[in-house]
């Protein structure tokens, strides 16, 4: 989902795996040229074979034979072609994935998630292969061993089994985006120069700059159906999400019921009085006194607020990436018009870390029954190098492409080629693509595997700066617009707002780790599923409560009711996982680099 924001369920392997045979290989290197003996899963024994290989995706949002540039460039590579293996197109769900596991085969390539008991299962049903063998020759995936190892543990058998997704050499605090943090006041620029940039101390001086922000664009646009703020229900899980954008602007995220400071100072139970949860609702329950929530936030939809960003309705946006991605086009940018990050003096914005570890809730993987394992191993080894991370992550990392194509080294730096410029600037999606690349349009020809090898803002080795070019120099450049620089000269020339705030200690980061919360309990999971309805019910109730009063009163009846449901077990269930996280945050930096 969403950015950073984007929170993906990961269900547990089925039950159905059942055990297979075990493949007997011959092991060898990376190196091309050996042949294997064992399950037919991919054509050809030799490497100068064209060797289909099944790929299973669980994160591929297209099935079948990787067309285009990037299919062209893996087969004059590789002199391998991609039959991508689509849950995602097949119907949803782990059906695919059960049918497939129980017939002993889940393909070539495995890309699915590694925690929650899935590589456990996978590597108990003999479904992948023990990738030891391959590692020596295998350079790329050698720099990120630390990584691969601890994602292997999961197996709980020794082993190699598994490589995670967004690797990073970077230490775990560094920020994983390149512009933006996760959380950050962003606010209609030109309409906040409009009131005069005012200096916001704390979210009561927010409240007072929005205000003053609605009243001018209501009357510069002649209409009253602008509203700083618009919320939406549809995201909500344990608590009242769009507090999100709230308690975010002060460093806290939600484990649970638990609000945790991500620096590890304060765990706050939800139901505290004076607690950051509360301070968020009564924040929303200020605004909307003042007129300034949108009236239909208790009955729309995510879709319904996106369109009204689109379309300039609302100034406020709890997170950056939301209003910017749908309000900032070319035109309102050239003009001045669009979304960027106000400072609030005591805010410490929320940001998510890079992960020395990888993301273990997703991972690439052998399958047991390939018939050329070492040939495999490469195109995985491959997808870790400097030239496999430009080339496949275009879509998901912001990555710059094939050199020469999209961009070249000039005195030294990056630069984008007139494709490049008009792929990644103008954002021209029906480019042709001539014969000698592979043909057909641009954006068709793209990396079907829709995989992070590693993170967002890792440098390129090859070129020494950044594989993202939303950091080239030569973006920049090519993008500035009257909003761009109205807001860097009024930030002493700030380059983005990662920059902006790191220099000025407005910022706090979530250290990237492979911590995840552990399965429940039934007896905790009951309590929690009454518990949670209560509290967001309530606290949707006291957002739009009549006076304060009403909104205390509801505050109170929500703390009875969940308390006698039996709150409190289930918090301490909460608040132990708050404490075993921050030990994985220790972890983490250790491993840092």
């Amino acid at each position: 989902m969403v950015i950073k924001m984007k929170r993906r369920i990961m269900k547990k392997a089925a039950a159905v795996l059942l055990s297979a045979a075990m493949v007997t290989t011959v092991l060898t290197g990376c190196g091309k040229g050996s042949s294997a003996t064992g399950g037919s899963a991919s054509s050809g024994d030799g490497g100068d074979d064209v060797l289909v290989l099944d790929v299973f995706d669980s994160q591929a949002n297209f099935q079948g034979t990787q067309p285009g540039w990037f299919g062209k460039y893996v087969k004059d590579k590789f002199n391998i072609e991609l039959n991508i293996i689509a849950p995602n197109v097949a119907g949803g769900g782990d059906t695919l994935f059960q049918t497939r596991s129980a017939n002993g085969d889940l393909g070539d390539i495995i890309i699915t998630q590694l925690d929650g008991n899935r590589l456990k299962d996978l590597v108990a049903a003999e479904l992948v292969l023990d990738m030891t063998p391959y590692l020596d020759n295998c350079p790329n995936l050698s720099r990120y061993m630390t990584a691969i190892e601890e994602a292997s543990k999961l197996a709980e058998v020794d082993g190699i089994w598994a490589v995670p997704s967004e690797v990073s050499e970077l230490s775990a605090t560094t920020p994983c985006d390149a512009l933006e943090p996760t959380v950050a006041p962003s606010l209609r620029w030109d309409v906040y120069g409009a009131v005069g940039y005012p200096q916001m101390r704390n979210t009561d001086d927010l409240l007072n700059t929005l205000e003053k922000m609605q009243a001018s664009a209501r009357e510069t646009e002649g209409s009253d159906d602008i509203y700083a703020l618009s919320l939406f229900k549809d995201w909500d899980g344990e608590v009242m999400q769009n507090t999100d954008g709230i308690k975010g602007l002060y460093g806290y995220q939600q484990i649970g019921f638990c609000m945790a400071k991500v620096d590890g100072t304060d765990i706050q139970s939800v139901i505290e009085d004076d607690g950051i949860y509360v301070k968020s609702l009564k924040f929303f329950f200020d605004a909307n006194q003042r007129g300034l929530v949108d009236p239909e936030s208790t009955t729309q939809e995510f879709g319904t607020v996106q369109t009204k960003y689109k379309n300039g309705k609302i100034l406020y946006s709890l997170w950056p990436w939301l209003g910017s991605g749908q309000y900032n086009t070319v035109e309102h940018t050239s003009e001045g018009k669009g979304f960027a990050t106000a400072v609030i003096d005591d805010m410490q914005c929320l940001e998510y870390g890079c992960m020395p570890y990888g993301k273990m809730a997703l991972g690439i993987m052998v399958g047991s029954k390939t018939k050329q394992p070492e040939r495999v191993a490469e195109f995985i080894d491959w997808l870790y190098s400097p030239e496999g991370v430009r080339i496949q992550g275009i879509i998901q990392n912001y990555a710059c492409g094939p050199e020469g194509l999209t961009w070249e080294l000039q005195d030294g730096k990056p630069v984008f080629t007139e494709f490049g410029v008009e792929a990644f600037v103008d954002n021209k999606k029906d480019l042709n693509i001539t014969d000698e690349w592979g043909g057909g349009s641009w954006i068709d020809g793209q990396s079907w595997l829709n995989y992070k090898s590693v993170g967002l803002v890792e440098n390129d080795p090859d070129t020494g700066v950044c594989y993202n070019y939303l950091k080239w120099e030569d973006y920049a450049d090519k993008t500035a617009t009257e909003l761009s620089k109205d807001w860097s000269q009024h930030y002493g020339g700030a380059l983005n707002t990662i920059d902006l705030l790191s220099k000025e200690n407005k910022m706090l980061v979530l250290p990237g780790t492979n911590y995840a919360v552990p399965e429940a309990s039934t007896d905790i999971t009951t309590i929690k599923e009454q518990c949670k309805q209560i509290i967001v019910e309530y606290s949707w109730k006291m957002v739009f409560a009549q006076d304060e009063a009403e909104f205390n009163s509801l505050f109170d009846e929500m703390k009875t009711t969940v308390e006698g449901l039996g709150y409190e077990q289930v918090l301490a269930v909460d608040r132990q996982n708050c404490e075993d996280q921050y030990a994985a945050f220790e972890a983490a930096k250790a491993v840092s680099k």
